[in-house]
């Protein structure tokens, strides 16, 4: 096989185009194999397996740098540059990573977990490069989802206005995770599909070649006149309006095409786009078919395609979406909006059902949340459902736009939490820090999906402001949800389990593993009490003054950072309530980047398990509790 020969890029520059092909075809049997197995983002992979052999055949990687957005893509480039051998280990704890790592690879320049960084990368690395008198190629490759983006299109202004030398492939799948929506989209669609345009301008440009010498005003003349075709043809050519030379759209799995293309784009003076077409899920029909759901796999049948799912109770995703669909069908106030996120958050079924009240508005977080603002601010009743670590991206908005003038927008804040695989870039666990410190705002977390369900109807009836309620990528406890959804007191805990020891304070997922170990103390004859600390913010004062009265030792749980978190408020009560000797002990995520791995095995690491608690449970205790 070609593959077992291939161990750093210039291992391919030897190689003919026929074999080129070849390979193209053994690395999406071996990503197809291997993430049957592994799961992963096998669609996005197999349609630039063509786009990334050309790239590393073509370039030098890493003194050319190679930036691909997100990160998901970027399978192929890892199997290319000496990886391919720990492919069994893809997401799994202290294994590959999921996204380009720059600890990982010398050939990982950049990383990502957020999409539409690449452009601002990029130019930034061609900037360092000229200051430093050095001579690379700067090449970044972005999908037409990510290319929407607001951080990109703003980095499009600034390249287009420096000229500086770089090169933008522009991989134009049709997709994001769900379908891409707007105005470029659309404009991308149009060049895609006229090919009058392509071929007017491909024989215009061979009868220019005829004249045996064109120089001076008539060669201005001839570039005049294949601009004027371009506007005659196309309504726009927007890429070249920001300063771009557009070359495309091309085959993106034509790998003569695309190196011919690329050698065109390597002699452009000046930034310059290749707009490549490919198809995602490219050579595994099922992908192909469907490649929302082949987005991101997990393991599944290759023969088949049939995904090999865990069996349990539903998700809370899942649960959030049906009774998003049971709320709404009682207020139609409610309007569902998603960064580009409708299936990972649930909605494809509240689309279905109501596809006015469904607003996609593509990867664009901030202006999901100031659309939320608007919405709220003529009385409808907006729900932004958006993972906590994608609602990072739009704080500024959130702060200046929603919870200043105290505007109605109920945040559904979904993979709150460890994620698992996923990892570092996409852990849900600062939300509660950058949100709990904003005046007006209200923050809820539920112990079970019943809690869920009664946290969305205490935000439909809320009308003071901003209201949010996070929940974590797992499935349920297993809680009925047939009852009808009832208000939650704002700011009021539950004790989920009495005892006059040790108190936990726990938040979410936590009140579970809180409730496992008090069993397990019991036996001990430690009585632990178990309080279920569901509004985050405003905390239960009146509760925590009961407990410093009676002198309870208090430990808090929160999958969550502990700078700055929910622990970290009970201390700032205590401390402006002048209570000094209340004993209040921390467990949550450290201050240190938690990378992928299983939810259980990034639970045990940094030590939110029920032996963990157990452990500071005893720790607690009075020193002569404990000599007994």
């Amino acid at each position: 096989m070609l593959l077992e020969q291939i161990n750093q890029p210039e291992d391919l520059k030897r190689l003919s185009i026929a074999e080129l092909e070849e390979l193209a075809g053994e690395i999406r049997q071996f990503l197809i194999e291997k993430l049957s197995v592994t799961g992963g983002h096998l669609a996005p992979n197999l349609g630039v397996v063509e786009l990334t052999i050309a790239l590393h055949t073509l370039f030098h990687s890493p003194y050319d740098k190679l930036i691909f957005d997100v990160g998901h893509q970027a399978y192929v480039h890892k199997i290319l540059t000496g990886r391919k051998d720990r492919f069994d280990t893809l997401r799994k704890y202290k294994g590959l990573c999921g996204f380009v790592k720059r600890s990982e690879s010398e050939h990982d320049v950049w990383e990502a977990g957020h999409s539409s960084t690449s452009l601002s990368a990029a130019m930034g690395m061609a900037m360092a490069r000229d200051l430093k008198g050095e001579h690379n190629k700067v090449v970044a490759v972005i999908g037409d989802g990510a290319i929407t983006g607001g951080m990109a299109l703003e980095a499009m202004n600034h390249i287009g206005h420096e000229k500086k030398n770089l090169i933008v492939i522009l991989n134009d799948n049709e997709m994001s995770i769900a379908p891409n929506v707007g105005a470029i989209h659309n404009y991308l669609s149009k060049i895609r599909s006229d090919r009058h345009y392509l071929k007017a301008k491909e024989e215009l440009e061979h009868l220019l070649k005829k004249i045996p010498a064109i120089g001076g005003t008539l060669a201005k003349t001839a570039e005049k006149l294949k601009d004027s075709l371009k506007y005659f043809v196309l309504n726009g050519v927007w890429f070249e309006e920001l300063g771009f030379t557009y070359i495309g759209p091309v085959d993106g799995h034509n790998l003569t095409v695309l190196l011919e293309t690329l050698k065109q784009a390597e002699k452009v003076n000046g930034p310059v786009l290749v707009h490549v077409v490919t198809t995602k899920g490219k050579g595994y029909t099922p992908a192909e078919k469907d490649s929302l759901s082949w987005h991101g796999a997990g393991p599944y049948k290759i023969e088949s395609g049939q995904m090999l799912k865990a069996v349990g109770h539903p998700m809370y995703t899942e649960v959030f979406g049906n009774t998003l669909i049971e709320l709404s069908e009682k207020d139609s106030r409610i309007v569902a909006v998603t960064p580009a996120m409708p299936g990972g958050s649930g909605l494809l079924k509240f689309a279905k059902r109501f596809p006015d009240r469904m607003i996609d508005v593509g990867i664009a977080e901030q202006h999901a949340a100031t659309l939320c603002a608007g919405l709220a601010s003529e009385g409808l009743k907006p729900v932004y459902a958006v993972y906590s670590t994608f609602l990072q991206r739009a704080y500024d908005q959130v702060v200046h736009d929603i919870c200043r003038p105290k505007l109605n927008v109920m945040f559904a804040i979904d993979r709150a939490g460890f994620v698992g695989p996923d990892g570092e870039t996409h852990q849900g666990v600062y939300d509660i820090p950058f949100l709990r410190t904003l005046p007006n705002m209200v923050l809820m977390m539920p112990k079970d999906e019943r809690e869920l369900r009664n946290m969305m109807q205490t935000a439909l009836e809320y009308n003071e402001g901003p209201i949010a309620y996070r929940y974590p990528r797992i499935n349920g406890t297993g809680a009925s949800t047939e009852e009808t959804p009832t208000a939650i007191p704002i700011g009021t805990w539950e004790t989920v389990r009495d005892g006059d020891h040790v108190a936990v304070l726990a938040v979410g997922p936590m009140v579970q593993i809180a409730e496992e170990a008090a069993e397990l103390l019991a036996k001990e004859g430690i009585q632990l009490r178990v309080v279920n600390a569901r509004f985050i913010k405003p905390i239960d004062e009146a509760y925590l003054l009961e407990l410093a009265e009676i002198g309870m030792p208090i430990i808090t749980m929160e999958e969550g950072a502990i700078q700055g978190g929910f622990g970290s408020s009970v201390m700032e009560f205590y401390a402006e309530k002048g209570v000094v000797n209340q004993q209040v002990k921390l467990m949550g995520v450290p201050d240190y980047f938690v990378e992928h791995g299983s939810v259980k095995e990034q639970r045990e690491e940094v030590g939110l398990t029920v032996q963990h608690l157990m452990v500071e449970v005893k720790a607690s205790l009075p020193r002569k509790r404990q000599r007994a």
